[in-house]
């Protein structure tokens, strides 16, 4: 006699249990994975305006490092995204020129910046400037104080207009651009300078 197996259906989960499932896993990565990394780290930036042209466009999407600037000073040359003292619900981009406790002066596209190692002044060398912008100014930053300019000088309401940027009004500088793809890169716009 052989004996006879019998096979029974396989029990299968409810199709709702098994999405309530799903959706409670992406809820708990996005509250304790995503969320943090929005606030405290990296957040996307859309560029508006052509203040920083040719270095950035309008519509240029970007992801800003908001925790370097805990573990260190901005640098000259950084291209940084705040909140601007004419506008504190607008967040603005432009690149650090003068650093605290300098003394800029800015004639034209001519940008001498003043400080203890160099107390004659040097002359920045900026070969991403796109325009000039007529006028001179001379400002002496404090303690906590950044000079920071557009790269398109005609067209970019910046220190030049509204005065010094203190240190805690930077959200952070820009760590990478997604968009448009050919343009994709690591701290695009940063700049080196020499003295």
């Amino acid at each position: 006699m052989t004996e006879e197996k019998k096979i029974l259906p396989e029990t299968k989960k409810p199709l709702l249990k098994g999405f309530l499932k799903d959706v409670l896993d992406i809820v708990i990565l996005v509250v304790f994975v995503l969320l943090p990394i929005r606030l405290f780290i990296a957040q996307p930036f859309v560029v508006v305006g052509t203040s920083m042209y040719p270095t950035f466009f309008n519509g240029d999407y970007l992801i800003i490092d908001e925790i370097s600037y805990r573990f260190e000073k901005p640098q000259r040359g950084d291209v940084i995204v705040f909140v601007p003292p004419p506008a504190p619900k607008d967040h603005y981009i432009k690149r650090v020129i003068g650093l605290p406790n300098e003394t800029v002066k800015v004639d034209g596209n001519t940008v001498t910046i003043i400080n203890k190692e160099n107390p004659n002044g040097f002359v920045l060398t900026e070969k991403y400037v796109s325009s000039e912008r007529a006028g001179a100014t001379t400002t002496t930053l404090g303690p906590n104080q950044y000079f920071v300019m557009g790269d398109n000088r005609e067209a970019s309401s910046d220190s030049r207009v509204w005065g010094a940027l203190n240190g805690n009004e930077i959200t952070g500088r820009v760590l990478t651009r997604l968009f448009p793809i050919p343009e994709l890169g690591i701290w695009p716009g940063k700049a080196t300078f020499t003295n």
